[in-house]
């Protein structure tokens, strides 16, 4: 389009020559290059060839110099006749010295990132003069082509199998250095974290039971563990309670504080200094709450775009959410269809800003009319095609809820439903009443506040 408009798209011919002259004349230097460019960044096709060529070579630990260089790209298929080793000699013969390389890749990676806000920009505006959509469907195009580039990411396409790579051996890299420890960030219920591998980036979590079963309650315990342990922040879009009925669930939960005597105010003196270091605690994350009740999807995904650190996003709960359908999704084959699409679009969100979203769900009664009241995939109400979008579904149980006299009304089990990062479980836990939480089964029921 630039082009046939007479109009150059960005590049620098010159820094672009001097970052693989630099890496032919100093090896040293390809590690530093490689953190910072990819070969996309480069405009001119012999220059990409090259830059493929040595980074290949270097992830297999090979000799690279003007002459295996050559070799390997007569291997690869990029070999031009004369012209290519005497290209080679060129961009030596014009790199005196790889000193500032570091600069020479910023320009690169400028001039990149510019050629790309204009492929945006073009295809915004192709949008926009077809007419496809709504102006909030062109809105939400140009938001998400927008967040791509912001997080250096492209939405869609083919990508080779070696940047693929690449990005797996950094992730390896990273869970190496961790000690080989759990690689999603960590709900703080142990033996949860163990089977599901803690809460994955991409990952949609859904957490379904029936009503006061204490959904909202396990959400809030691994969002206040993820934000606490991970430094990042969590949004939680909560459509049934208030910011504030969240905040004193937290504040009983992390102060020890019986949450009905929070509610009325009648502390002791002991209680007043245990909920004032709980708000201190809490104050010092970085948790946001936004309890408007018409929410949807693409109102959730719009606001976790514009937060830059983004650890996990609860929703609380499915069924309450806004559909894009409006009020056709009245009946109940409607309304299925609805919460299928609304939970299709939340796995879109997770995978999008390659963070867990964390979703809550209601179950249906049929499980009231079982002996076995366990729940089950069947169980999720509305169910359509939740359970096929969810990566790991997890089933909140307690038999006190059904029975009072039951011999431990306190036993909990969250049983996993599906784990798409291991087997399925039942993983016993401890509810703690008074301040409406969970605990593991290892955690000492009296530990003092922390």
């Amino acid at each position: 389009m630039e082009e046939l408009l007479g109009r150059q798209a960005p590049y620098s011919a010159p820094a672009e020559q001097a970052v693989v002259g630099s890496m032919l004349i100093d090896p040293r230097c390809i590690s530093e290059v490689i953190d910072k460019l990819r070969s996309t960044d480069f405009y001119i096709e012999a220059n990409r060839d090259i830059f493929d060529t040595i980074q290949t070579m270097f992830s297999y630990g090979q000799v690279i110099d003007p002459v295996t260089v050559l070799d390997q790209m007569k291997v690869r298929g990029v070999f031009r006749e004369a012209s290519s080793e005497r290209y080679l000699l060129e961009l030596m013969e014009v790199t005196p010295t790889a000193a500032n390389i570091g600069e020479y890749a910023e320009i690169i990676r400028n001039r990149s990132l510019m050629r790309n806000i204009l492929h945006v920009a073009n295809e915004i505006s192709s949008a926009v003069y077809e007419g496809s959509g709504k102006a909030e469907d062109m809105l939400e195009l140009s938001e998400r082509l927008i967040y791509a580039l912001r997080k250096d990411r492209t939405v869609g396409g083919l990508i080779p199998i070696s940047r693929v790579i690449a990005n797996v051996y950094e992730e390896l890299s990273k869970a190496a250095e961790s000690g080989g420890g759990i690689p999603g960030a960590l709900t703080g219920l142990t033996d949860i974290d163990n089977a599901i591998m803690g809460l994955g980036g991409g990952d949609l979590i859904l957490v379904a039971s029936r009503p006061g079963m204490g959904k909202t309650s396990i959400a809030l315990n691994m969002a206040f563990n993820v934000a606490k342990t991970s430094n990042k922040t969590v949004a939680i879009f909560s459509l049934e309670m208030t910011r504030e009925q969240l905040v004193k669930r937290l504040l009983a939960n992390q102060g020890l504080i019986d949450g009905k005597k929070l509610q009325k105010g009648n502390l002791s003196p002991e209680e007043w200094k245990r909920l004032s270091s709980a708000a201190s605690v809490l104050t010092a994350t970085d948790i946001r709450i936004d309890d408007n009740s018409t929410l949807s999807v693409a109102d959730m995904n719009a606001q976790c775009r514009r937060i830059t650190d983004l650890g996990l996003v609860v929703v609380d709960y499915l069924q309450l959410m806004q559909s894009a359908g409006g009020p056709g999704y009245r009946t109940a084959e409607n309304r299925t269809q609805a919460v299928s699409d609304m939970s299709r679009m939340l796995k879109i969100m997770a995978k999008e800003l390659n963070v867990p979203v964390l979703c809550l769900s209601q179950l249906s009664r049929a499980n009231e009319s079982r002996q076995n009241k366990r729940p089950m995939l069947s169980d999720l109400r509305e169910s359509g095609a939740i359970e096929q979008d969810a990566d790991v579904v997890i089933g909140l149980y307690r038999e006190g809820y059904y029975n009072n006299e039951c011999e431990n009304p306190n036993a909990a089990e969250a049983i996993i439903l599906k784990n798409r990062r291991g087997d399925t479980k039942t993983i016993d836990l401890v509810w703690w009443p008074e301040h409406t939480t969970f605990l593991s089964m290892e955690k000492n029921r009296d530990e003092s506040y922390e």
